[in-house]
């Protein structure tokens, strides 16, 4: 029963020798030009850009330069300091700052949707992480051309 074994087994590999296919035709990388999300930060109360949401957005924008670019959704949120007036008013300031350094980049206008969520749309819990909650959501649906 053993050589059988093993006489089975030697045939079985003996098959896999002769396939065709080579490590490129089974194991291919992901596209870049795939939908895809990324935030960008905010100091308090401020919707300036920094130098690391600038350096995020170019190294982004290089990145994607190849792709389609279908559509943009860039949504402005703030932590819970300030009322709610004022959270939405700079979840917008936020929002376009973005939306501007992205259309500067040459990403396509008419692509863009901006939403401003102010404190309530943050996914933080109320009070918890506060520097998390101030910033964007930026969701790109990106596809090869």
């Amino acid at each position: 029963m053993k050589r059988l074994t093993v006489l089975l087994g030697a045939l079985a590999l003996a098959g896999c020798a002769g396939t065709p296919w080579e490590r490129a035709d089974l194991v291919t990388e992901p596209s870049v030009c795939a939908p895809h999300r990324f935030d960008i930060y905010f100091r308090d109360s401020e919707a300036g850009l920094t130098d690391a949401a600038r350096h995020a957005i170019s190294l982004t924008s290089t990145r994607l330069q190849a792709c389609d670019i279908r559509k943009v959704e860039v949504i402005g949120l703030a932590d819970a300091r300030g009322g709610a007036e004022a959270n939405l008013n700079l979840s917008e300031r936020r929002a376009l700052a973005v939306t501007e350094a992205l259309q500067a980049a040459g990403w396509p206008a008419p692509v863009f949707s901006l939403m401003v969520a102010g404190e309530s749309g943050s996914t933080t819990a109320a009070g918890a992480n506060e520097p998390m909650r101030r910033r964007t959501e930026v969701l790109v649906d990106a596809a090869p051309r």
